[in-house]
């Protein structure tokens, strides 16, 4: 289960994510995200209620990450330790920008 809640202030997109991101709703969440990030120059992740990531889920955020490389810029914001780890584990620390 995942509630996506989306926030959108002039060309900035705030996406807030609650519950597990994987392979069941990474589509949802992609689906909400190609519309949403149309003329779109910040996207800010929030994923403090999130509390798990799977592969399909990172690839998701990848797909947000490169959209908005083009476009402005991305931040994922308030992972959890478990989230972070993943993302060290994955090399996407390094890939994302995370506050």
């Amino acid at each position: 289960m995942l509630n996506i809640n989306k926030e959108v202030t002039g060309n900035n997109l705030t996406v807030s994510l609650e519950g597990r991101l994987d392979t069941t709703t990474a589509p949802q969440l992609e689906g909400e995200l190609k519309s949403a990030l149309d003329g779109k120059t910040e996207l800010i992740m929030d994923i403090a209620e999130l509390e798990y990531i799977s592969s399909a889920g990172l690839r998701v955020l990848l797909s947000a990450q490169k959209t908005m490389n083009k476009q402005g810029s991305m931040v994922v914001k308030n992972a959890s330790d478990e989230v972070k780890e993943i993302f060290e584990v994955t090399g996407f620390s390094d890939i994302l920008t995370i506050e």
